[in-house]
């Protein structure tokens, strides 16, 4: 059974700053394109930020220049920084290791999900 085990979520002020934390099996850490998403009330899952095994990094125009997505491969685990962080961030955010393109693997995997919540 893979487990992905998110952690940092909170409560947090307009314009503050959270770190998430995902932590994975060593294999899978090192192998897959990690990813961060989230899920607002009544709004359907969205991408926020990827990062390959290589470092490449992608983000959604939302987090652009605000969130930064970084893996620490010794210690299989994936965090998105968060800053300046807006009401409209407000989100359940999932920690995805997407395994689909390796053959041995054939699918991604989810986290439980930690809740962020910016006030105002």
């Amino acid at each position: 059974q893979v487990q992905l085990v998110e952690s940092g979520g909170g409560l947090v002020q307009a314009g503050g700053s959270l770190r998430l934390s995902c932590a994975a099996p060593g294999i899978i850490a090192s192998i897959a394109v990690m990813g961060w998403f989230r899920q607002a009330p009544g709004k359907e899952r969205e991408l926020v930020a990827t990062i390959t095994s290589r470092g490449n990094t992608n983000y959604a125009d939302s987090v652009k220049g605000r969130f930064t997505i970084s893996r620490d491969n010794a210690k299989n685990t994936v965090y998105l920084q968060m800053s300046n962080l807006k009401p409209e961030d407000t989100a359940v955010y999932y920690c995805n290791a997407d395994l689909r393109r390796i053959p041995s693997w054939g699918r991604d995997y989810w986290g439980q999900g930690t809740q962020v919540t910016v006030s105002s």
